[in-house]
C-alpha cells in the first residue's frame, strides 16, 4: 500500500517439493535485482542438479543432498549478487532476505538468512520455524526488549546476515519432520511485521482446506492493517507421506525399475 514496486520475488515447484522466497533491499531497483537473482539461482541449480540425483542421497561426508543444494546455491545466490553490485554502481549495496524448504523423505529442509521467516501450522498451535537474523531478536534473545514491546520498535528492519552483501554469507539449516495435515508458510516481514502471529494462525486454521483464500486473506489483513511493506507468502500443505523406501524394499524396487 505504500511501495511503488515489489522487492519481493518467489518461486515453487511442487513436483520438486521446492518453495523460494526472497525480500530484496537497496535504493532504486536494487532491492528488486537482488532478490530475483536469489530466487532465479536457487531454483535453477536445485533443479537441474536434482535432475539425476535424489535429496536423500549422502555425500562421502555423510551429508544428504538436499541439504547440500540449499547451502550451496544460498551461497552461490550470495555471490552473483556481490559481483552484480560490484561490477555495477547503481547496484550498490543491494541485498535480500531468503527463505527456503525442500520437501522429501517425510521431512523438510530449511536454510534461511535474515528476516524472512518459515511458520508451520500443525494441529492448532502456528510456530515459526525460523529465527530472524536481526537486531531485534538478538534484543529479544538478550532480554533487552520484550517481544510485545517489540512490535513497536524502531529497529524492525535491521537484519544482521543478508545475501549479497559481503563476498560470503552462511545460511542457517535445520531439517524437520512433517506431518499429514502440516501448513507451511513462508512469508516476507511485509506480512509478519503487520498481521500478529495470532492473526497469521486464526486464518489458516480457518482456511486450511483452501490456501489460494487464505493466501489472499493473509496479504489483504497486512494492506488492511497499513502494508507498509511488500507482502509475499508461499503456503504448503501436506496431503499425504512422501516417504523414501529404505533398505531391502528399496533394493527390489531398484532391480524391478519401480
Amino acid at each position: 500500500m505504500v511501495r511503488s514496486h515489489n522487492e519481493d520475488s518467489i518461486s515453487f515447484d511442487p513436483e520438486l517439493g521446492l518453495v523460494v522466497l526472497a525480500d530484496g533491499m537497496g535504493g532504486y531497483n536494487a532491492g528488486e535485482v537482488a532478490s530475483g537473482i536469489a530466487v532465479s539461482v536457487l531454483a535453477s541449480e536445485v533443479r537441474h542438479q536434482l535432475e539425476n540425483a535424489s535429496p536423500e542421497d549422502l555425500n562421502e561426508s555423510g551429508e544428504e543432498l538436499g541439504v547440500r543444494l540449499l547451502r550451496d546455491n544460498v551461497k552461490k545466490a550470495n555471490l552473483s549478487i556481490f559481483h552484480a553490485a560490484q561490477s555495477q554502481p547503481q547496484y550498490a549495496g543491494m541485498g535480500t532476505t531468503i527463505v527456503t524448504a525442500l520437501f522429501y523423505d517425510d521431512r523438510v529442509a530449511v536454510a534461511h538468512v535474515g528476516d524472512s521467516r518459515l511458520y508451520r501450522l500443525r494441529d492448532e498451535e502456528l510456530e515459526c520455524i525460523t529465527r530472524d537474523h536481526s537486531l531485534l531478536q538478538e534484543q529479544i534473545d538478550g532480554g533487552l526488549i520484550s517481544k510485545a514491546d517489540a512490535r513497536l520498535s524502531k529497529n524492525k528492519n535491521l537484519v544482521t546476515r543478508a545475501v549479497g552483501i559481503d563476498s560470503d554469507v552462511e545460511p542457517e539449516l535445520h531439517m524437520h519432520d512433517v506431518q499429514v495435515g502440516d501448513v507451511y508458510v513462508l512469508c516476507s516481514d511485509g506480512l509478519n511485521d503487520m498481521v500478529e502471529d495470532d492473526d497469521i494462525g486464526a486464518t489458516l486454521q480457518m482456511l486450511k482446506n483452501n490456501l489460494p483464500l487464505a493466501a489472499v486473506q493473509l496479504i489483504e489483513l497486512a494492506n488492511d492493517n497499513g502494508g507498509r511493506d511488500n507482502v509475499s507468502v508461499i503456503l504448503v500443505k501436506v496431503k499425504g507421506r512422501f516417504a523414501v523406501p529404505h533398505g531391502w524394499w528399496a533394493k527390489l524396487r531398484s532391480w524391478f525399475g519401480n
